[in-house]
């Protein structure tokens, strides 16, 4: 990864979804000092009815190699392994992952409402019409985890408390004001046992990151961050189909990730989860291999999640709860992590014990309500 850029992001009431993907698209071939006639690769999800063919028009580039896979917001962690993979293969040189969303702006206009379901076709319709809106489902999956194995919703509540504390060292965050457990528990009851806090933000904005080839590497204006080892699952559609709520499909494309980099989760110095609620960074973090299964409670509830003083810093830009969260926010968590491997995310910077920058890190989307996850564990060389 040579090249890692955000839009302006947070509340864009000003520009259209295309102009997001322009303009991060544009800030991360400069972040990475090449033009955009490299790019023979590209890949765009969420927008558009032939989302890579209109969204690269828009940009100008002509690929040879394109990829439009949409499993929702894990799909930017499985579309950089297929890069890499096109990459190795001599397939593409350089490829161009970029996204953008207006999802506030919509919301705010009037060009939409907030998304309570994905639609009532297929499989979905046996689902739908029993109020299984989008929230639900994640609730009822945490519902299941603390019948199970204990845990608490004031755990669950320290997963925001802890996003909001490494936000306010973010200044791209959208809310930086810090939050207590008692804030979060009293806030209006969304689904239980989530109350508004325990849920994503909803914002503007747009990510991109380009892939290159390792002759491309060296010319670059910064440090290249490496692809080590990549993973990638889809569970199921309808929680009827889930095998088991407290279990997510990063606990398989984890162990891949893992296993294809030669690394074990402890060697890992901060990790990127999606969070669109709480007890997604919880049950991750468990399937990840961080704690054991059903000790994710413990885990998040001791303060470990924090760029300043935790163990393990997790979300280190306030991720998805406090940061931004445009829609499918999966690039976003590749743009952190490939920042903090740089050195280049200034108080919120994760350091090692000995003082010196992290060498291992991992993203890790979600797609869907647990339905599909790819990981992702980046290093510096």
């Amino acid at each position: 990864m040579v090249g890692v850029a955000l839009s302006d992001c947070g509340r864009v009431d000003d520009a259209t979804a295309y102009a997001l993907h322009a303009q991060a698209a544009r800030r991360a071939l400069a972040d990475a000092g090449l033009d955009r006639t490299v790019v023979d690769g590209f890949a765009s999800a969420g927008l558009g009815t032939l989302a890579p063919v209109e969204v690269a028009e828009y940009l100008g580039v002509r690929p040879t190699w394109v990829d439009s896979t949409s499993v929702g917001g894990s799909t930017w962690e499985v579309m950089a392994a297929h890069a890499a993979d096109a990459i190795a293969a001599g397939h593409a040189n350089a490829v161009l992952l970029v996204y953008g969303s207006t999802a506030r702006a919509d919301v705010r206009a009037g060009r939409r409402t907030g998304t309570l379901s994905f639609g009532a076709g297929g499989p979905l319709q046996f689902e739908a019409p029993y109020g299984h809106t989008l929230i639900a489902k994640y609730a009822m999956a945490a519902r299941r985890h603390m019948i199970e194995y204990g845990t608490t919703v004031e755990q669950l509540a320290r997963v925001a408390v802890q996003a909001r504390a490494n936000a306010a060292l973010n200044p791209e965050a959208m809310f930086r004001t810090p939050v207590t457990v008692d804030d979060v528990l009293s806030g209006p009851l969304i689904a239980d046992p989530f109350t508004k806090l325990h849920c994503c933000l909803r914002s503007d904005g747009g990510a991109a990151v380009l892939l290159a080839a390792e002759e491309y590497a060296r010319d670059c204006r910064t440090a290249p961050v490496w692809v080590l080892g990549t993973g990638e699952h889809v569970s199921h559609a309808t929680l009827s189909g889930w095998p088991d709520f407290t279990v997510s499909p990063a606990a398989v494309s984890g162990r891949l990730a893992f296993g294809r980099a030669g690394v074990r989760p402890a060697d890992i110095d901060f990790a990127e989860i999606y969070d669109a609620f709480t007890y997604m960074t919880l049950v991750t973090l468990e399937d990840l291999g961080f704690c054991a299964k059903g000790e994710g409670g413990a885990f998040v509830g001791e303060d470990r999640l924090l760029v300043r003083g935790g163990q393990l810093p997790v979300n280190t830009d306030g991720g998805g709860l406090s940061a931004q969260h445009p829609g499918m926010r999966g690039l976003f968590l590749l743009v952190e992590a490939v920042r903090q491997l740089r050195g280049e995310a200034g108080e919120r910077q994760v350091r090692r014990r000995d003082g010196g920058l992290p060498r291992l890190g991992v993203a890790s989307g979600t797609g869907g309500w647990f339905c599909s996850s790819g990981t992702v564990v980046l290093g510096r060389e």
